[in-house]
């Protein structure tokens, strides 16, 4: 398999685990993370891009990141920023996976999560719950729209849901 595979879906659904999951299974190089990746680039964490930068800030180094995706890597499992689907370039990257799952089974993921408190801290968007249900109903059809593939997440561990997609895949 030479493409990649790019993992969306709603914040704290899971991609950073799959993506690493997968990339064990399938043999790939490289599990890459968005967020992160605009983390090293910025120096900065994404809370602080928001609240220096503000949002549409952020969202232009989404873009920046998809370019460079696009351009520089191959064979990689891509985890994205719960954001990320929007940005322009994305079915050029590789294979779009939307993990799906509904808002309250995200939240009570999050909160029953080990670091719950450090997982919610990281997600700047995540602040007000129901703020945050809003953005989840205002995504999870743009999500469906934008995915080659949907592997409904809820209820599911990550070697489940890997297996899931790789089958999928390969399809």
């Amino acid at each position: 398999m030479d493409n990649n595979i790019l993992l969306i879906g709603f914040m704290g659904v899971g991609k950073g685990a799959v993506a690493r999951e997968l990339a064990k299974l399938e043999g790939k190089l490289y599990a890459l993370d968005t967020d992160d990746m605009i983390e090293s680039m910025k120096n900065m964490r994404i809370k602080k891009i928001f609240a220096k930068e503000g949002e549409e800030a952020f969202r232009k180094l989404e873009q920046k990141t998809a370019d460079w995706l696009f351009k520089n890597v191959s064979s990689a499992v891509i985890s994205t920023g719960g954001g990320f689907y929007k940005v322009q370039n994305i079915k050029s990257i590789g294979t779009v996976v939307y993990l799906r799952a509904d808002f309250k089974w995200i939240l009570q993921r999050i909160k029953n999560a080990p670091n719950a408190k450090k997982k919610l801290k990281k997600r700047p968007l995540f602040q007000d719950p129901e703020k945050a249900e809003k953005l989840f109903c205002e995504r999870y059809k743009e999500y469906e729209k934008v995915a080659d593939i949907i592997i409904d997440v809820s209820d599911k561990d990550t070697k489940e849901i890997a297996k899931e997609i790789l089958k999928k895949i390969q399809q």
